[in-house]
């Protein structure tokens, strides 16, 4: 990881799908949008849902440790939550 270079939720997305090794339009479909829902979060011109967001994290949570080392790059927020 460079330093200085912001991490961003499009990385996060394409990483998780390369490591998974889906195309984009097997991503999509275990996440239940669109193939061009998809791309566009690749390129950061959207962000995902909420919804999104947590169906995402489900599955970085199933990856086991590689899937943990994802969310502690892009979501420390998530994996410090106070209320667990």
């Amino acid at each position: 990881m460079e330093l200085g270079k912001p991490l961003k939720i499009s990385d996060l997305i394409r990483q998780l799908r390369q490591q998974l090794n889906l195309s984009q339009e097997k991503f999509a479909a275990k996440l239940g949008v669109s193939l061009r829902t998809i791309n566009r979060w690749e390129n950061g011109s959207t962000v995902p849902s909420q919804m999104a967001l947590k169906l995402i994290e489900e599955m970085l949570e199933k990856m086991g440790q590689a899937g943990k080392r994802l969310v502690n790059e892009y979501l420390p927020k998530s994996d410090q939550r106070e209320d667990s």
